[in-house]
């Protein structure tokens, strides 16, 4: 098994990366959000999957061991095979894709590319129970360097926000979702609870 590759960026496509590893070219299929960060000469190291079938080996590359992680789990699914994997990865962060299926947010899944309801259903039967190990990383920075400490919520409401801020929504959407659950909050309804609502209200818009 081929567990990364590290090399200078020979050159980048939509779909795929070339590195130059010790002057060999090592092809790489990454996601749309990872070929677009990534710059001719740059060294890079990503951390692969290796891929065997009857009439290709295919890499396939991650910035991060927790993103190769989940793409392994999501391509050992029935009808998902590693291109639909990617493209999942693509469409989503990985702690969008995590939560959904934690959750049960099959009208998020559906919106994945090449996820339809029969998918998201197995994805769900599938992962739901296997994925704790890959639950949501709050923010690197202090809570206080991501929002003004006059608009801060309070209690539930700062987790909720902190949750959705971490999912990759920016601080107007996550502060708008935070004041429209703000009768729910008050209800004592529970964190996970809330999160599954904010999404769907933020999947709508």
């Amino acid at each position: 098994m081929i567990a990364f590759v590290e090399g200078e960026v020979a050159y980048v496509e939509s779909d795929h990366v070339v590195l130059d590893v010790n002057s060999v070219g090592y092809q790489v299929f990454v996601t749309g959000t990872t070929a677009f960060s990534l710059r001719e000469g740059e060294r890079v190291r990503l951390f692969t999957q290796h891929h065997v079938r009857e009439d290709a080996q295919l890499l396939f590359g991650f910035k991060t061991r927790e993103e190769r992680e989940l793409f392994a789990r999501l391509n050992n699914v029935s009808g998902i095979g590693p291109k639909v994997a990617l493209a999942i990865l693509g469409a989503g962060t990985p702690d969008q894709v995590v939560f959904a299926i934690r959750m049960e947010d099959l009208n998020f899944l559906v919106k994945l590319p090449g996820v339809g309801k029969k998918t998201a259903q197995r994805l769900v039967l599938d992962l739901k129970d296997k994925l704790d190990d890959l639950a949501m990383t709050m923010p690197a920075a202090p809570y206080s360097q991501v929002v003004k400490p006059a608009s801060k919520p309070s209690g539930v409401g700062t987790e909720l926000f902190e949750a959705l801020v971490a999912l990759g929504y920016n601080e107007k959407e996550a502060q708008g979702a935070v004041r429209s659950l703000v009768d729910e909050i008050g209800q004592g309804t529970a964190l996970e609870s809330l999160i599954k609502l904010a999404l769907k209200q933020l999947l709508r818009q």
